[in-house]
């Protein structure tokens, strides 16, 4: 694999090798050994796998867990997003920064945002299939969700038209000011 780096140190993209012939491709999307070397820089365990769908326009996030916090292994198996990764620790010295990525079936790029960060993504085909690797459980009971248009992060989206969000990301968002 080949890991790129971000202005944030610690927020990798992922490029697998890729095998292909006129009967398709072969890929390695997760090996443990190569992924805590040259990626975590430290024991990495995964607990729990997401796959999710969303149709073009929907914006997902931005979600941290203020217990249990996720470390997650993020990729697009089909359709393109773009994807994004806030600092949100306090004592970082990129604190409130933000990396973005398109990350495609196309690409077949991964981006690893570990601890400590805020994540959603936005779709940007007709429709997308995102699946994630997390390294904690999810805990819906400590979720948060950072406004994903906050004027401070100054996240500079993609967008066609006003993104559609879920009710929780709606309704429940706070500011990234009240982290």
């Amino acid at each position: 694999m080949k890991v790129i780096d971000t202005k944030i140190p610690d927020v990798k993209i992922i490029e697998p090798l890729v095998y292909g012939d006129e009967r398709g491709f072969f890929m390695e999307t997760w090996r443990q050994n190569e992924f805590e070397e040259k990626v975590a820089k430290k024991p990495c365990s995964f607990v729990q796998d997401n796959h999710t769908k969303s149709k073009k326009g929907i914006l997902r996030g931005l979600h941290y867990q203020t217990e249990n916090a996720q470390g997650k292994l993020v990729r697009v198996v089909s359709g393109e997003v773009f994807d994004v990764a806030v600092d949100i620790r306090k004592d970082s010295l990129t604190y409130g920064q933000w990396v973005g990525v398109y990350l495609s079936a196309e690409n077949k790029r991964q981006l690893w945002v570990p601890e400590g960060f805020a994540h959603g993504f936005y779709v940007t085909s007709d429709e997308a299939e995102f699946v994630y690797k997390c390294t904690e459980y999810y805990n819906p009971s400590s979720e948060v969700s950072i406004f994903w248009d906050d004027k401070s992060l100054n996240i500079h989206w993609p967008l066609i038209d006003r993104p559609l969000l879920s009710s929780k990301d709606e309704s429940l968002a706070i500011h990234f000011n009240q982290l």
